[in-house]
């Protein structure tokens, strides 16, 4: 079956929703353009089936594009999303009068697989710190200014990284006035614009403070407030912090390509098996629910499983 193209009616109430996910819940751009492609999915697929107004969209046709996504192989934590999606559209429709009806209200998301995040034990985190600092060694003992001011900017944010469990927004975003050096905290911007604290370690602490020394040495005009730069000046770009974290991954030996989020997800397990308590790890992270952080109760178990299998005689 040829796609069609939504009706004109379709896709300007979609472009206002766009506006009220900007405005009013302040969502991310990622969310917003997730939101905006899985609604435009069920628009197109809708208007295949000879669909001109969302009058005509009833909790079966829901059920039934979710099967079809089935079909086409979307992945369960995909038909999830786009059910959130369509529950939140028609929710917003329905008081906004663009719609007489609230079709999405009784829509079920099929229950996503949670799959455990790969993480890095103890020792390769101790090899990524390893390598970062003998490159800042290097580029001090080389005389190059430069070098080395990048060199200790990175080992920087790799600390935070794994002190703090920031996004790469969060850690983007973080200006200088958000750092408490004194009291070992960071304040950070999350979801949703949503301000916490979240505790930094002496290890991180000091590798700002060494990083805030040599600061001037990248920072231009258009610096601002920010605490990274990036090599033309400004606050540094979310490409870039990737590119770091998966340099300095990289250079470890049997260490997973995990990126930044992969440290959120090594610092949050290292403190679980530490002994602290989920609720703490929770407010570290920023988690709005709890079920999200309870993934990483998993990882920890999985690992005394492992453990219980290869040291217990009866095992």
């Amino acid at each position: 079956m040829d796609p069609v193209d939504p009706a004109p009616g379709i896709l300007a109430d979609l472009d206002a929703w766009g506006d009220h996910l900007r405005l009013g819940r302040n969502l991310s751009e990622h969310s917003r353009r997730a939101y905006a492609g899985d609604l435009m999915d069920l628009a197109t697929w809708a208007a295949t089936r000879g669909v001109s107004s969302w009058d005509q969209v009833d909790h079966r046709l829901l059920r039934a594009w979710l099967a079809d996504l089935h079909r086409r192989g979307a992945e369960r934590t995909t038909m999830a999303r786009r059910a959130t999606a369509a529950r939140v559209f028609f929710a917003w429709a329905a008081a906004e009068g663009r719609t007489t009806t609230d079709p999405g209200s009784a829509l079920q998301a099929p229950r996503a697989t949670r799959t455990l995040p790969p993480t890095l034990d103890q020792t390769a985190v101790d090899a990524v710190f390893d390598h970062l600092t003998a490159r800042v060694a290097l580029a001090r003992e080389a005389g190059d200014d430069t070098g080395h001011a990048v060199a200790v900017r990175d080992l920087a944010m790799v600390e935070v990284f794994y002190s703090c469990g920031l996004r790469v927004a969060e850690l983007c975003g973080l200006d200088r006035d958000g750092i408490d050096a004194e009291r070992g905290l960071l304040r950070v911007r999350g979801k949703g614009d949503k301000e916490r604290s979240t505790p930094l370690g002496d290890p991180a602490r000091r590798a700002l403070e060494g990083w805030l020394d040599v600061r001037p040495t990248l920072a231009g005009a258009d610096a601002g407030p920010a605490v990274f730069v990036g090599a033309r000046g400004s606050r540094i770009d979310p490409r870039v912090v990737r590119r770091v974290v998966h340099a300095a991954l990289d250079a470890v030996p049997d260490a997973p390509d995990l990126g930044p989020h992969g440290l959120r997800h090594a610092m949050a397990t290292h403190l679980l098996e530490g002994g602290a308590d989920l609720r703490t790890v929770q407010e570290i992270l920023g988690h709005a629910s709890l079920g999200t952080t309870q993934i990483y109760t998993h990882v920890t178990n999985e690992r005394l499983r492992d453990a219980f299998r290869q040291a217990h005689p009866r095992a």
